[in-house]
């Protein structure tokens, strides 16, 4: 049978060790003194099992109680050696890292032009009363194409170049995925769940195949709008109430009272058609390379929801109108950010 040793005589020079240890160093020579896998204190742990059945449960207790007293000095002593560490690098005694001392402030990147651009549109958007709607970038050709007037057969299907996705060749069936060519299918989504009246923005990436240049990109930034009501509403929405929207709109994000341009177009989802121009800010319409000379920017094209469009939503095209319009993030921002 193992001899048993007095456990708190061992503890109380345990504590003596603990307490004039130095540095760090020390202090772990201590731990492994008494701890260790061949400590004092571990040691007589094993020779427990060696004692007669009336001792061990005495034995245990003390040695455990020991084992927990000698990790609290230790742990005490550690945060000590450390707060007089970190005490004389404060005074430069010693070199190294200091904990406490503030973080050195490193510069901030910046938000990028295209997000701040489209940040101010739905702000000023925002305090008009539009809400803000996200839809997904991967749609189908039925809201993409079909539910927008754009059947199967209909020659303005070839307006866009579409980026269809490789394991889908059915490209005729309404549920063939594409990546969306414009936000549009986001009013879609939105008008199929939600009753009137409403008006709302749709912010999004956009994708098509087609050539990059100086003035495209297979992917570009778009913003929709769309307003929709009952025609007997006391405010019905007109193509005046579109113009009074865009310049409401433009005065804001340009901080100048800025004059617009409208001119007929044809695109499938609304009747009539317009294309809004802008007078140029940079030249004050008095003719720039920015404007090509014209004193005017083609800015969006926009109009009446088709009747079609609403059909194909559920809406009863007699007791609803509204109107919508599109414009690029980018082409907003390369044009005329520098005079904000």
């Amino acid at each position: 049978m193992a001899k048993q040793i007095d456990i708190k005589q061992v503890l109380k020079e345990a504590l003596k060790a603990v307490d004039q240890a130095a540095n760090v160093k020390a202090l772990q020579g201590v731990e492994r003194e008494y701890i260790g896998k061949r400590g004092r204190l571990s040691g007589e742990l094993k020779k427990i099992g060696t004692l007669p059945d009336s001792k061990r449960k005495a034995a245990g207790k003390a040695i455990h109680e020991a084992v927990a007293t000698f990790d609290v000095a230790l742990v005490q002593k550690l945060q000590g050696l450390g707060a007089k560490a970190s005490a004389k690098k404060r005074k430069g005694d010693v070199g190294g890292l200091d904990v406490t001392m503030p973080g050195v402030k490193r510069d901030k990147g910046g938000v990028h032009v295209l997000t701040a651009v489209r940040r101010d549109v739905e702000q000023i958007f925002g305090s008009m009363g539009f809400s803000v709607v996200i839809g997904p970038e991967v749609e189908t050709a039925r809201n993409n194409f079909d539910a927008l007037n754009i059947p199967q057969d209909h020659p303005a299907r070839d307006l866009w170049d579409t980026f269809w996705l490789e394991e889908d060749r059915q490209r005729r069936s309404p549920a063939s995925l594409l990546m969306r060519t414009h936000t549009s299918p986001v009013q879609i989504r939105y008008m199929e769940k939600n009753s009137v009246p409403f008006r709302i923005i749709a912010p999004g990436e956009t994708y098509r195949y087609e050539a990059t240049d100086a003035s495209h990109e297979f992917q570009f930034a778009q913003v929709e709008g769309l307003m929709v009501d009952y025609r007997d509403s006391p405010t019905p929405v007109t193509m005046q109430t579109l113009l009074s929207v865009l310049k409401q709109f433009f005065d804001e994000f340009f901080k100048t009272d800025v004059k617009l341009r409208v001119r007929p177009s044809y695109f499938p989802f609304v009747e009539p058609g317009i294309e809004v121009d802008l007078s140029c800010i940079l030249c004050e319409a008095k003719g720039c390379s920015v404007c090509s000379q014209t004193g005017w920017l083609e800015m969006l094209g926009a109009g009446m929801v088709h009747p079609n469009v609403f059909k194909a939503v559920g809406f009863n095209p007699k007791r609803v109108q509204g109107f919508a319009f599109g414009f690029g993030i980018g082409l907003t921002a390369v044009q005329l950010l520098p005079s904000k």
